[in-house]
């Protein structure tokens, strides 16, 4: 229990409205647990903010984020500007250099929810994902451009330090949340240098300090199959960016979409703030209407609430996600309802305050 620092970026499209729903539970939160409070800093750095100043943060973005226990993100993207823009101006270097090298993914199934599986219940794992090195380095470039013999290099990264980080990451999760193995993606026997060091480092962490957790290690092509095939066989993915990447995604589908995935770019040791966001993307196309879902939304402030070491107050709000889809009353357009972005935001504030009462 305290006071938390929190900054809030909505950014662009349906960011703002999901936000708007993740701060209603915030501050409902503040009359329903008295010992907490958030101090809450807007910033609208966004692609309307690009628009007008020519970047897409201030140049003391450091110093207004280094203060804050944790930051709250919604959603970019803007067809006036570039994807390498928003996301390489704007994301990438918060997750970068506030050495957010976790990318934390839970991957559930929730009542009533429609998925491309015909027994959907019962999944429930983490992707831990590589989020600083890896195949997402930035490194490599483009050379003889509009000739014959054009070409690009793009280069992966992966360092001895960072491998060993997000497995021990990974198997710390494990051990604390009673789990029994972690599966690891690779793709060694045809990406033979980095992959090999990922195995090796993979294997010499988990053999040498969780030896009571059983590793198993796939191919990437051969686990995105057993995703489908078998999903409940899994209980913690460990990845390298690219993988994981893929991967996180694959995993929401089988559990009803992107809409209602939430994430965490996680600092584990706190030097930096963590940022946690939905996976979802700006969707422009009904950005405006009030219909978009907030589910993801919530979810990842409840993550921000676990992280910032309020763990009963966040499984309230997952439990209250969880009430109203189990009602199935309150639903937005995309999961088969008419409701409102407001509605469904209000319908999870009821569930919460019940768990009061």
């Amino acid at each position: 229990m305290g006071s938390y620092k929190i900054a809030i970026i909505e950014g662009d499209g349906i960011g703002k409205e999901v936000m708007a729903q993740a701060l209603r539970i915030l501050r409902e939160l503040e009359q329903l647990e008295p010992e907490i409070s958030f101090q809450l800093e807007q910033l609208d750095w966004s692609s309307d903010y690009y628009l007008e100043h020519g970047r897409m943060m201030p140049e003391n973005w450091r110093d207004i984020l280094m203060p804050q226990d944790a930051i709250l993100f919604g959603a970019i993207g803007d067809a006036r500007v570039k994807d390498e823009v928003t996301i390489w101006e704007l994301i990438m270097p918060i997750r970068k250099e506030f050495r957010q090298y976790i990318n934390y993914r839970p991957v559930q199934s929730l009542p009533n929810i429609a998925s491309p599986l015909e027994d959907k219940t019962g999944i429930n794992f983490s992707i831990f994902r590589e989020n600083a090195e890896g195949e997402y380095s930035n490194s490599g470039g483009r050379m003889f451009k509009g000739e014959s013999s054009e070409m690009a290099i793009q280069n992966t990264i992966m360092t001895r330090k960072g491998i060993e980080r997000i497995t021990r990451a990974a198997g710390e999760y494990a051990r604390k949340h009673g789990k029994c193995k972690v599966t690891s993606a690779t793709k060694s026997n045809a990406i033979i240098h980095t992959n090999t060091l990922w195995d090796e480092c993979v294997e010499r962490v988990m053999r040498e300090e969780f030896p009571e957790l059983e590793l198993e290690s796939y191919y990437i092509d051969a686990l995105a199959a057993y995703f489908v095939q078998r999903p409940k066989s899994f209980e913690v993915v460990l990845a390298s960016n690219l993988f994981g990447d893929i991967l996180s995604d694959l995993g929401s589908g089988i559990v009803g979409g992107l809409g209602l995935s939430p994430s965490g770019n996680i600092n584990p040791e706190k030097d930096y703030p963590s940022m946690f966001e939905p996976v979802h993307g700006s969707a422009p196309d009904i950005a405006g209407l009030g219909i978009a879902n907030p589910i993801a939304q919530i979810w990842s402030a409840a993550l921000l609430l676990e992280h910032i070491g309020e763990t009963e107050v966040a499984g309230k709000v997952i439990n209250a996600i969880q009430a109203v889809l189990e009602e199935n009353r309150v639903l937005t357009k995309d999961i088969g309802g008419q409701a409102t972005t407001e509605e469904m935001g209000t319908a999870i504030i009821e569930k919460l305050n019940a768990q009061y009462t």
